[in-house]
């Protein structure tokens, strides 16, 4: 392709709009306009990079025995009130009635859809196991779209999802996937990370996440240094706590009076100890009745992981009309010595010597507080969010916190939407038995809008070479001069006919104005051809990471482009 032909409308300027690094690259090298809030075109360049994506997801798909289907965008309320959804997913499910006064949905994702279909052709325990999957828009009517394609309203979205007889079926099926994604991210060169992570509005019983690992990441892993253990930060287990040697000896329960001090940081700073020390007590109501929860100063309450302990649906913390009833006195001031409510408590708590509590009455809080004299949860248990520095579940080594880009996510579904719809076959025995469901999705556009956040330098952006929307950049820096437009007109044959992408800037344009959008949009390498080099013969090739370019002899072009493309 010619650069005079390409319609490439690049910006020198940063958008005010864009706040990630993959959105204002992707604006300014002319990949993407905005149609409307977390709506957007792809031009050209961004959609070549993005067929790159696909056609990776593809082969690998197929590789593992998918099926590609494509189901409709358009989804009637029906099926969604038959899985139980169409009044619980939430304001992300746009939706609207046809002229018959009749309820459809833009579809979010595929679980019900893909559902029906099966559900009325599989019969057979012969016809499975089955993988079906598709490469498609979706549509979350998302409360502050932001970051581009990384958090848009429509966004493209391979899907998959597999049925099996049984639970070891299943089992195979999620290994098998986890395997294929593995390598998908590995074609595309992400440095990535798969982590076990929560399930989320999808459901089922458990999932992983595949991580691109990046500073600018919005989401937060935790993984140890000793093992391979990794986990999204709000499934991220914790080792049991460590007691500090020598312990501290316990002191007399004290009552200090804290007028008005209510928060950790005013707690801790008038009675001047770390945060670290204070015991928070959370009161939550639950079908089970009401919860006190327990746990250190500075660590933040993990809900996902008390929801599953305690295995409830309704989670919500307590009213202040509760908590009076619960404690004597307003919020602020709970604390677990003497409360009467079902108690337990993070496994950190354990090891709290001489801790600070609320004293369950207005602006006191008790010091000195320690387990088992003061109080007895009736458990302790992994209930907070992961920090840096935690012990691993898994071995005891030590966790350290990350920063990530979510471009896959892998779910067990287990039965949630065969047995909600009715998507059953005969076994061997002629017994009717639901189908074992597992979903796998990766964001196409958030992979292509990753790559970028992972490889990018203040000059623009860094492609790796299988994501590139093309391989080869030729730039003759004056086009009008002779020889340097023979040469360059030379090269593009001769790399086209090798099957390579190569991109020919023909423009009549200033060379300084030709190297920064070369290295803005980033294509993987670069042959500079001048006065100087080609007078001896040669031209300069320069991969786009590399500090500086090496002199090739003219006739050598063609094979270490080559070389370098497909090394």
């Amino acid at each position: 392709m010619r650069l005079t032909r390409l319609y490439l409308p690049t910006l020198k300027e940063v958008p005010a709009e864009a706040e990630v690094v993959s959105h204002q690259l992707m604006l300014r090298a002319g990949m993407i306009r905005k149609l409307a809030a977390g709506v957007y075109s792809y031009l050209p360049l961004g959609l070549r990079a993005l067929r790159k994506v696909e056609q990776i997801i593809r082969e690998e798909m197929d590789r593992a025995g998918g099926q590609e289907v494509f189901l409709p965008g358009v989804q009637p309320a029906e099926l969604w009130e038959e899985s139980g959804r169409w009044a619980v997913f939430g304001k992300e499910l746009l939706k609207f009635k046809d002229r018959h006064d009749r309820d459809f949905c833009l579809g979010p994702t595929h679980e019900e859809v893909i559902t029906d279909l099966v559900r009325h052709e599989v019969r057979s325990y012969r016809q499975l196991p089955l993988l079906l999957y598709q490469i498609q828009n979706k549509f979350r009517d998302e409360v502050r779209p932001r970051f581009g394609l990384m958090r848009g309203r429509e966004f493209g979205m391979k899907d998959a999802y597999s049925f099996d007889a049984d639970d070891a079926g299943a089992e195979r099926s999620y290994q098998q996937m986890y395997e294929a994604y593995s390598r998908i991210f590995e074609r595309c060169r992400l440095r990535f990370r798969p982590v076990e992570a929560e399930t989320g509005a999808i459901g089922g019983s458990f999932s992983h996440e595949f991580m691109v690992l990046a500073e600018t990441g919005e989401d937060s892993l935790v993984s140890c240094t000793a093992c391979a253990y990794a986990a999204n930060v709000e499934r991220a287990e914790i080792g049991p706590a460590r007691q500090a040697s020598p312990a501290e000896p316990e002191r007399p329960l004290e009552k200090v009076a804290t007028p008005g001090m209510k928060t950790v940081e005013e707690v801790s700073r008038f009675l001047g100890v770390e945060p670290r020390a204070l015991i928070k007590t959370l009161l939550f109501e639950t079908e089970q009745g009401p919860v006190a929860v327990l746990v250190r100063g500075d660590h933040q309450l993990n809900e996902g992981k008390l929801r599953r302990h305690l295995g409830c649906d309704l989670l919500a913390l307590a009213s202040e009309s509760m908590v009076e009833e619960l404690t004597g006195a307003p919020m602020g001031f709970a604390g677990p010595v003497g409360l009467k409510a079902r108690l337990l408590a993070d496994q950190a708590i354990r090891v709290v010597r001489n801790g600070v509590s609320g004293a369950n009455e207005r602006d006191a809080h008790l010091v000195h507080v320690n387990h088992p004299r003061d109080f007895q949860p009736a458990t302790f248990a992994d209930l907070r969010v992961a920090a840096e520095g935690d012990p691993c579940a898994r071995c005891g080594g030590e966790q350290r916190v990350s920063r990530g880009i979510e471009v896959g996510h892998i779910f067990k579904l287990g039965t949630k939407y065969s047995e909600a719809m009715g998507a059953t076959f005969l076994d061997e025995a002629g017994r009717e038995r639901p189908m074992v469901m597992g979903c796998y999705g990766i964001g196409t556009g958030r992979t292509v809008a990753a790559a970028i956040e992972q490889n990018h330098d203040e000059h623009g952006i860094i492609w790796p070479v299988p994501l590139a929307p093309y391989q080869v950049y030729i730039l003759p820096i004056n086009v009008k001069q002779g020889a340097q437009r023979e040469a360059a007109e030379g090269l593009y044959r001769e790399l086209t006919d090798q099957g390579l992408e190569v991109l020919l800037d023909d423009r009549d344009e200033r060379p300084g104005s030709k190297f920064h959008d070369a290295d803005l949009i980033g294509i993987p390498i670069r042959i500079t051809l001048g006065d100087r080099a080609l007078k001896g013969g040669r031209a300069e090739v320069k991969r786009r990471e590399a500090a500086a370019a090496e002199e090739v002899p003219l006739a050598e072009v063609g094979a270490r482009v080559l070389e370098l493309v497909r090394g």
